[in-house]
């Protein structure tokens, strides 16, 4: 992403967004033990690498064979769609153009949409005649940089930035691990949403959009405040906590006695001030800002 952003900075402002069908069921086996044989001369691993590749799947409990295509989820697919790819690699290396890709994924950059559309035209030619790999003209094309995705990101005034789709399927599954139907410890629910946003901003965290994340905080504290307030179920129980936790007594009382829902009370001032920033974060809430500031900030991050 960040090879991409140098390009752009440098006036490559259309990308060439080219999307292989089905790539991982259509790799040619032929083709690629090719390919494979220019450096591995044992034919032993050979043999090993051809049985994996036409060792079948299960589909319904019965076993299909793998005339074409390579295993998806197998430790070996990676390195296997690489190794085809690199040809792709050598040949826009030897054309000179600017380009990114991981595994099936890539975009090229040019400089005008003719330029572009020549590219396009002439890669596919060489992935289809070369490769025998198909191209989605549908899911294909042309286009301004900030109007593109790869690998999840866009590009928004020569920035990073997550794309919608991301982050919005992000908030989505925030939203299910911290919905209050879900009857689990609060210990077990604070664990898979830092499993889940660690992971998360440790892909998405290069994205240098940072303005929707202060509230989105604001939102999870709120989600986990509500899980609590479910959780204490029976008025005396809610009154003793708030008390406990730094709520006067006669607001705890009117706030515990409310026939409000859990996710209206969740914002009242009693329930801020019990279950604060601080203490929810004892309680094992991850703090999605001070992840961002410390892949950004590192020097500054606490």
């Amino acid at each position: 992403m960040k090879s991409v952003k140098e390009s752009i900075g440098k006036g490559y402002r259309i990308a060439v967004d080219t999307d292989l069908s089905k790539f991982f069921d259509t790799v040619d086996h032929d083709i690629l033990m090719v390919r494979v044989a220019r450096k591995v001369k044992d034919k032993r691993v050979l043999k090993l690498i051809g049985k994996y590749l036409r060792a079948g799947v299960m589909v319904d409990g019965r076993l299909q064979s793998t005339p074409k295509g390579v295993p998806q989820g197998g430790p070996l697919s990676p390195l296997l769609a690489n190794i085809l790819l690199d040809d792709l690699d050598k040949e826009l290396e030897r054309r000179g153009h600017r380009f990114a890709r991981y595994a099936d994924d890539f975009t090229i950059l040019v400089k005008s949409m003719r330029a572009g559309e020549r590219v396009m035209q002439s890669i596919k030619r060489f992935l289809e005649r070369k490769l025998k790999l198909i191209v989605n003209e549908k899911k294909s094309r042309v286009d301004q940089v900030e109007r593109c995705s790869f690998l999840g990101f866009t590009f928004i005034k020569k920035k990073i930035r997550w794309t919608e789709k991301s982050f919005a399927e992000f908030k989505h599954t925030l939203k299910r691990l911290s919905g209050r139907s879900w009857s689990v410890s609060m210990d077990y629910r604070m664990h898979k949403i830092a499993e889940y946003v660690r992971g998360w901003m440790n892909y998405y965290g290069i994205s240098e959009y940072y303005e929707p994340i202060p509230k989105l905080d604001q939102w999870l504290r709120r989600r986990i405040r509500m899980c609590y307030w479910k959780k204490w179920r029976k008025t005396r129980t809610k009154v003793k906590n708030l008390t406990q936790l730094g709520c006067p007594l006669d607001m705890a009382i009117s706030v515990g006695m409310s026939r409000k829902g859990p996710w209206h009370l969740s914002r009242t001032y009693a329930t801020q001030l019990a279950m604060n920033d601080k203490w929810l974060e004892e309680q094992g809430l991850i703090s999605i800002k001070q992840l961002w500031v410390g892949i950004h900030y590192p020097a500054t991050a606490r």
